[in-house]
């Protein structure tokens, strides 16, 4: 099965969990606010149904699925249908790119990284936003990874990989931001927003060359 087809059949599923976690995605969208105050002109790469690029302030999307762009479009976000791996964009033609939570499902890191920093201006920024490997929620989410139609395929990475693969793309400047300390069920209020990384669930990376 490909890794699009939880997306474009259980949209109204992906939808709910946000309703059903508001308190995690807040935190979530509260963390990438601090690594993108101001975007510019943006997009986000996975968009989804622009659950983060909406309230962030991103002008474009491009996600596989066309399920999951019908949400984007109607939240404003100006969509196109395509890959993270083949951007079908001209170089240097955003100040922001944003992947968040969908590193984990792309086919190819490496090519992923590099097509962004391809469409980024030279003083633009890379910010992904992701569930650690080696956090007590993204082990957990790798242990039930069978109950969960949107992670079934996924491949979860560490921020350290991470990093490894930025390094490798040529970015040279990092920001940590990091929340979500318990589980998410358990989560009943606003999470702390802290720098650095290795104790939040949740983290942020703002990549710079």
């Amino acid at each position: 099965m490909p890794k699009t087809a939880p997306f474009e059949e259980h949209t109204d599923r992906y939808e709910g969990w946000f309703e059903a976690h508001d308190t995690v995605y807040q935190s979530e969208l509260e963390a990438l606010e601090r690594l993108v105050p101001s975007p510019g002109y943006g997009i986000e790469i996975g968009v989804g149904s622009a659950r983060f690029a909406e309230p962030l302030g991103l002008s474009v999307g491009i996600d596989p699925a066309e399920a999951m762009l019908e949400y984007a479009r109607e939240r404003g976000i100006d969509t196109v249908r395509g890959v993270a791996e083949a951007l079908p964009f001209a170089d240097d033609a955003f100040e922001t790119a944003l992947i968040v939570t969908t590193i984990c499902f792309v086919d190819d890191i490496p090519q992923t990284l590099a097509e962004a920093d391809r469409i980024l201006e030279p003083s633009g920024r890379l910010v992904i936003g992701y569930i650690d490997k080696d956090s007590p929620v993204g082990q957990r989410y790798q242990e039930t990874k069978d109950e969960n139609p949107f992670y079934r395929d996924a491949t979860f990475v560490s921020t350290d990989e991470l990093v490894a693969a930025l390094e490798a793309a040529g970015f040279t400047e990092f920001e940590f931001v990091q929340t979500i300390y318990h589980w998410l069920d358990e989560v009943d209020g606003p999470e702390p927003i802290e720098e650095g990384y290795g104790d939040g669930s949740f983290v942020g990376i703002k990549a710079t060359r």
